[in-house]
This record gives C-alpha cells, structure tokens and sequence, in this order.
C-alpha cells in the first residue's frame, strides 16, 4: 500500500460527483458493437418476460422445475438490464459519466444477478437430480414449497451479500482518478481507485469466484450421480429420456461457465492479455447468456414450446 494511502485521515471520506466508464470506448467498430447489444437486449427483456407469462398463466406449468426456469428468467433480464442500456446511452449521448449513487446501484444489480445466475442453474440441477436420481420421493424434496423456498433462501442471501458488499464501497475515498476502465461500475476496477485501505473490498471480490466455484462444483456433483443413475438402467430408451431432459439445463450451464472461467483462467495465467480484449470478452460473456437462456429453454423444454406455439395459434392440441 502507498505511504499516500497510509497517511490519509481515515475519518475523511471523500466521495467524487461520479465516475467515468471508459473501458470500451476505444473499440473498434463500437457502432456495430452497439447495435449488436442492443438487439440481445430486445431479444433477452422479449423472450424471458414472454417465457415468465407463459409460466404464470399455464397452470400445467405451476410446478417445481418451471419456478426454478421463471427463476432465471427474472434473474436474466436483472442482469442486462443492469449493464446494456447503460453501455446504450454512453454511445448514443457520447456521455459516460455516471453518479455516484447510480454507480453503486448498478454495481449492486450487476452482481447480485451474476451471482444468483450461477445459483439459478444449481437449482436447476437440483430439480434434475431430484427427478432422476430419487423419482419416488419428489413429493418429499422437491414440491413447489420446497422449491419456493429454496430459492427465496438464495434470494435473501444474496440480496443481503451484495447489499453488504455496496455498501463498504462508500468507506473508500476517491481523491484521484474516477475513471473506470471496464464496461459498467464494476467492483473492482472501482475500489482499486480509492487513495485509503480497500482490503476489505478486496476480500469481498475474492468471495466472487467462491460464488461461481460452489454452484459449478454441485452442478458437476449432481450430474455424477444423474450419470451413475442413468447407467444403472436396464432400458436404452429410458437412459436416452432421462438423459434428454437434462440436455437444455447443460446448454445453459456451458453457455454461462465456460467463457466466464476461460476468460478469468486466461487473465490468471497470460499477465500480457490484452485489457481492451478481456472487457470486450466479459461483456459478452455476461450479456449472451441472458438472451439464450430462454431460446434455449423454448426450443428444448417441449410443455413451453407447445404452450408457445398455442399462443400463436399454430399448435392444434393447447
């Protein structure tokens, strides 16, 4: 830690008017970049508030597995909501100034759905498991009550977290540069500004990989066991139904894991990555999955899709 930091009157906090993001703003062909995100973000608000009405109003759909999938969806138009209009406005008002409060707001948005994403898809494959490992007992672990609570437990939890995280991030002074060089108020590139101690922050953003690490690791565990389970089956055409409703819960989950940990593996090991290439990469490894979740899920999950096309008039058995 600098002797600056050292010396500066903890009991002095100074908080700047704002931030400038600046992280993206040298890319070429942004406009392209631009309008590319705006239409994700039309296709993910579209599809996953068309996917949480088909849920809500379709009682055949009022069951554990279709609450943990209007879930996500919430969660998934949370978290491109929390960045795109912003990265929108930037480019089109050519203003990348943000208030300090509204900074912190997104920062809390951003992460609190990041995290919960990764949670969305272990409750997601809590249902599989349930459903295949322990079909008998689903009455037991795994009732619309149960789920309910399961993710009302994740809800609270994170919501108190990433509360908890934001608000430590008013202790810090900024008494130099305000500018961020990432796509939104991200965490860390903001503390990391600050003229006082930021351990604690630090600590905090450390927490972030455990947040992805712990629902990867039980995602992985659950489907061990499916596979035990499925190989267990003395009948080809059950291991291929059985394996077969798990296939858009695994597109989903390699969709959302493998660039987000490629890109923070590649940062780990490859000091010269370039910086302007990684924000580029985190963006789209966050904004993407929003938008495909509910493609994913519509295409695959046959209820939604027949109850889809029901809506449309072209499916003769609503």
């Amino acid at each position: 830690m600098s002797s600056h930091k050292a010396d500066l009157n903890e009991s002095v906090i100074i908080h700047p008017p704002g931030f400038y993001i600046i992280g993206f703003l040298n890319f070429p062909n942004i406009s392209v970049y631009i309008i590319f995100l705006g239409g994700v973000y039309v296709v993910s608000v579209v599809f996953n508030i068309s996917l949480m009405c088909i849920i809500a109003f379709d009682q055949r759909l009022h069951s554990p597995k279709f609450l943990a999938v209007a879930n996500l969806a919430v969660i998934d138009v949370i978290l491109n909501t929390s960045t795109i209009p912003g990265m929108i406005k930037t480019f089109l008002l050519k203003d990348n100034f943000v208030p300090f409060n509204l900074c912190l707001a997104q920062m809390f948005f951003h992460y609190f759905a990041l995290s919960m994403e990764s949670c969305a898809l272990a409750i997601l494959a809590y249902d599989r498991l349930i459903a295949i490992c322990f079909p008998l007992r689903q009455c037991v672990f795994n009732t619309l009550p149960i789920m309910f609570g399961i993710v009302c437990v994740f809800w609270g939890y994170h919501l108190g977290l990433l509360a908890y995280s934001t608000i430590i991030m008013t202790r810090l002074s900024f008494c130099n540069s305000v500018r961020v060089f990432s796509y939104f108020c991200d965490y860390a590139p903001v503390f990391r500004l600050a003229c006082n101690d930021y351990t604690l922050q630090w600590k905090m953003a450390s927490l972030s990989i455990l947040i992805l690490i712990g629902p990867l690791t039980f995602i992985l565990l659950s489907y061990l066991s499916i596979l035990v389970t499925v190989f267990r089956m003395k009948s080809v055409g059950s291991r291929m139904k059985a394996l077969t409703t798990c296939i858009e819960h695994l597109i989903l989950v390699a969709v959302f894991y493998i660039p987000i940990m490629s890109i923070y593996f590649l940062g780990l090991f490859i000091k010269s990555i370039d910086p302007d290439q990684r924000v580029l990469s985190l963006s789209l490894a966050s904004c993407l999955p929003p938008c495909i979740n509910p493609i994913v899920y519509s295409l695959k999950t046959k209820e939604i899709r027949n109850r889809a096309l029901a809506l449309v008039g072209k499916n003769p058995n609503p």
